[in-house]
């Protein structure tokens, strides 16, 4: 049994992915047969003197198992009163294949098909977020029992059990470290780029990854109840509630398909002569919409690409360009996601090189992205680096080593203040951001602060949002402390914060928001990915985690403002061009329809406009995979 399965056991009563899988395949397989027809046919009529009706031949078998079954479920949208582009286009298969322009019904079939197998894998993907969790999680746990280590399934653990985590696993339960001592990340939940240390009597989360030491926890919640569970059955929710994307297509087809059928039954009806009718919806078939807008949405989806930016739902881009709010999580995405030494507040007795040359050589040992701060703050300052001996980290009391006659110890502000009974009168006062306390030979010798500083250029980014995207609100929501949340939004002009919430409380923030406005969100870590899939347009940063790959729309491998910016603009470009392209197609179409409905255009001669029309529409598509010359403007 799938962890995912444990954890929530009617999660997939709903959602049917099977269904949804053996849907994709099926149109998937008609746009392969289409084609291998198409090349057929073309092989046949210019390679070899076939004769007769041969060369049609493979054309039929494309309509005959391609056409019918789309046409047939086209009918059922029709009695449902559901009327756009692929109703007409059913109607194009079967008008081709009455006036005999049978590689014309076979093209439509191919876009047809094309264009439902892109909708079904965008719907997919939901359920592959799932699966993704559920491949993190181990399925075993290691219980501790009288000194012996057994595995046992993870609905086996019951409150109470020691379970043994080993170096470099996930955590597969909530509880308590009842021996050794570690870091974990838990940026998973907390969004926080930094090791948390772990040691006797300090929690610890379902979904952390350990570090280099073994420990033994307490498990303090069943498998089902834990953390990481409650995130999956949030997913699951999520997943199930996201609004449907109403494509572009359709939303013209909704308005070309009736007048289409108009104009033809009235050719009809005047001239009484059927003939007409069959001529205008040959002229009719609306290419433009089935080839014009996925060129354009391919070309798109390749310029994206080639800028680093790999669009997981092509609906986004017919989307974004209309969304009004912003939703940014705060580390990683407005910020580096590496925290930085700021301050350094050093004993009157201390020289401030030569104590951070002193700590930094006992850090250098540490896997603490704090320690990588200090390292890093004593290289840029080109201080030397001494021999440390005796590196021991004793539970509760922090780092401590022998750095040539002197014992250097880097703990925390609790610690010191307990030890001196809060006699510490040289201690700064707290401020935001994270902070180690240095001693040296037990007295205090100075407090470092940290800050996971914002991008460069996010304050102009933010800016220029408003002016140039029409966005109307941009939020900060993060699950950091207020004081944390508060110094970014003023570093980068963000007024609307949202701070301490948990990936519950970010789901339904953004789900209010989705329904007031349509939403972009943009976040980098698993605890984001609820909120990715709840968003109109859900934007992750980097890859590193495959669920906020899966949760999200568009992944930007670069993680920098500049290709958020990029996709906007690209957004943009492909929806003003594919309209170009739809609506200018459409309109030559009408006029055409008009002069088929009068009697100048017959059957024959109208499908060679309408496919003169398909080609520059098409050729004005795919303009859209050429790069521009700027693709920001901030």
């Amino acid at each position: 049994m799938q962890f995912a399965d444990r954890m929530n056991p009617v999660m997939n009563k709903n959602a049917d992915p099977p269904k949804l899988l053996t849907e994709g395949r099926i149109q998937i397989a008609i746009a392969a047969l289409a084609i291998v027809s198409i090349v057929m046919h073309l092989v046949l009529r210019f390679g070899y003197d076939s004769g007769g009706d041969v060369q049609n031949w493979p054309l039929y078998v494309a309509i005959l198992l391609g056409g019918v079954p789309l046409v047939w479920g086209l009918l059922g949208n029709l009695f449902r009163g559901e009327f756009g582009s692929d109703l007409l286009a059913g109607m194009s298969i079967v008008t081709a294949a009455v006036l005999g322009e049978y590689l014309a019904g076979t093209l439509v079939v191919l876009m047809l098909s094309g264009g439902e197998a892109l909708e079904a894998y965008a719907v997919q993907s939901a359920s592959s977020v799932l699966d993704a969790l559920s491949k993190r999680m181990p399925s075993r746990a290691h219980r501790k029992v009288d000194s012996e280590i057994e595995d046992i399934p993870l609905d086996q653990i019951t409150i109470g059990d020691e379970i043994v985590l080993f170096p470099h696993e996930v955590c597969p339960i909530d509880g308590e470290v009842v021996e050794g001592h570690t870091v974990m990340d838990e940026s998973y939940l907390t969004g926080e780029p930094y090791l948390m240390s772990k040691t006797p009597g300090t929690a610890v989360l379902s979904g952390a990854i350990n570090g280099e030491s073994a420990i033994t926890i307490r498990a303090e919640k069943l498998a089902i109840d834990s953390r990481y569970a409650q995130i999956m059955k949030v997913m699951e929710v999520s997943s199930q509630t996201r609004p449907r994307i109403r494509r572009l297509g359709d939303q013209l087809g909704a308005f070309y398909t009736p007048v289409a059928l108009i104009v033809a039954a009235g050719a009809w009806f005047a001239s009484g002569d059927p003939v007409r009718f069959l001529a205008v919806l040959v002229v009719a078939t609306p290419c433009p919409l089935l080839i014009a807008i996925p060129v354009a949405i391919i070309g798109s989806i390749s310029l994206a690409a080639k800028r680093a930016i790999v669009i997981r739902d092509p609906a986004i881009l017919e989307r974004m360009d209309g969304c009004r709010t912003v939703i940014f999580d705060k580390t990683g995405t407005l910020t580096y996601g590496k925290p930085e030494l700021t301050g350094q507040f050093v004993a009157s007795q201390h020289d401030q090189n030569d104590l951070l040359s002193l700590v930094a050589s006992v850090e250098r040992y540490s896997k603490h992205p704090l320690a990588e701060a200090i390292v890093m703050a004593a290289k840029k300052s080109e201080l030397p680096m001494k021999v440390a001996s005796e590196i021991r980290e004793r539970p509760g009391l922090g780092l401590v080593a022998t750095v040539g006659a002197r014992e250097v110890r880097i703990t925390n502000r609790k610690t010191l203040l307990d030890e001196t009974q809060g006699d510490a009168p040289e201690l700064p006062p707290t401020t935001a951001g994270l902070e180690c306390v240095v001693m040296v030979d037990g007295a205090y010798a100075a407090t470092y602060q940290f800050r996971d500083q914002p991008r460069s250029d996010g304050a102009s980014f933010i800016g220029h949002l408003g002016p140039q995207h029409n966005i109307n609100r941009v939020m900060l929501l993060s699950g950091d402390r207020e004081s944390e949340v508060r110094y970014l939004a003023d570093k980068v002009g963000v007024t609307d914060i949202l701070a301490d919430q948990s990936p519950e409380q970010k789901l339904e923030i953004v789900r209010q928001e989705t329904k007031r406005a349509d939403t972009i969100f943009v976040g980098d870590g698993i605890n984001d990915a609820p909120a990715l899939m709840a968003a109109t347009v859900g934007i992750a940063f980097g890859q590193n985690s495959d669920v906020t790959t899966e949760a999200a729309d568009a992944v930007i491998l670069d993680s920098s403002l500049a290709k958020v910016d990029e996709l906007l603009h690209i957004s943009r470009r492909m929806r003003r061009i594919a309209l170009q392209s739809a609506v200018g197609g459409m309109a030559i179409s009408i006029i055409a329809m008009f002069f088929a409905a009068a009697g100048y255009l017959p059957p024959v001669a109208g499908a060679i406009t309408q496919e003169f029309i398909d080609v520059v529409a098409v050729v004005n598509a795919l303009r859209v995979a050429i790069r521009p010359k700027s693709l920001t403007d901030f």
